[in-house]
């Protein structure tokens, strides 16, 4: 059976003057594959690759050409054109790839890189979407502290990021570990948490404890200096609060503190943090 979006070998059956019309043995469906993409030298019998898509005029048409993706596959590609109903993506053929508005997850100009699946609507055409979820894989080749790098496609108030690391697998930072603000198309470096039982990977936008604790000091350094060196809340402050000024967590930041308290930079008072005074 002859499948839409997909690379598949057929039989060259009859040629003529359009091109070269291929179909499965014994079957009588077949597909035209234009004359200028027709093999040098192939006639009745000869099976060609090919992957199937459908024209401007939405016929089932065939090309020698390959495309970065087939149906449920994942690729990057450019945006070409942005309309009422959607945008137009490059990708390789002729006719180019339909990412309906309501399968966007972001506002999308000409130019514009997007990670995108490849699936077919109710009407047999093929199209994209920003909605990753149900094409991404759940057997990463990563186990926990390890680095990985991946793109954000959703951000949900309440869950959290979500990622498609390496451009393939599932990830998500769950949303007490996100002290940043994350965009949809964002590429990312994260440290992953642990691999779930269904394969999927928990991540954090944050290093290792010992390792993130010169960062985070640094960080909470520069916000005293910022506030002319009185910052108006201690450790004991309302860990919504500290995430709001610092995007700390309250335990990265008392370890913070800490730090800085060891070194001698500050003193802590009743209801401030005060760097000390040169002498």
């Amino acid at each position: 059976m002859m499948q839409l979006g997909k690379v598949q070998t057929l039989t060259l059956l009859r040629m003529k003057d359009a091109g070269a019309y291929l179909g499965e043995k014994g079957s009588e469906d077949s597909v035209l594959l234009p004359r200028a993409e027709v093999p040098e030298g192939a006639g009745p019998g000869t099976e060609i690759p090919v992957f199937l898509y459908r024209d401007s005029e939405d016929r089932l048409i065939a090309t020698t050409k390959t495309p970065p993706m087939e149906v449920g596959g994942i690729a990057r590609l450019k945006v070409a054109q942005e309309t009422e109903i959607g945008a137009f993506l490059e990708w390789g053929l002729l006719k180019d790839l339909f990412l309906p508005f309501k399968e966007q997850r972001m506002r999308l100009k000409p130019g514009m890189e997007v990670l995108v699946a490849l699936y077919v609507d109710k009407s047999q055409r093929l199209c994209a979407t920003m909605n990753l979820y149900p094409y991404l894989q759940n057997d990463a080749p990563y186990q926990k502290n390890d680095r990985v790098s991946g793109t954000v496609y959703e951000v949900k108030e309440g869950l959290g990021a979500f990622l498609a690391v390496d451009d393939r697998y599932f990830g998500m930072i769950p949303e007490q570990e996100l002290y940043t603000r994350y965009t949809v198309g964002e590429q990312v470096t994260a440290r992953v948490l642990k691999v779930r039982p269904d394969g999927k990977l928990d991540l954090s936008g944050r290093k290792k404890a010992y390792v993130q604790m010169d960062e985070d000091s640094e960080r909470v350094w520069n916000a005293i200096q910022e506030y002319d060196g009185v910052l108006p809340f201690t450790d004991k402050a309302d860990a919504e609060q500290i995430k709001q000024e610092l995007q700390l967590s309250k335990n990265a930041f008392k370890r913070a503190v800490g730090r800085l308290l060891k070194e001698g930079k500050i003193e802590i008072k009743e209801k401030t943090i005060e760097a000390k005074k040169q002498k």
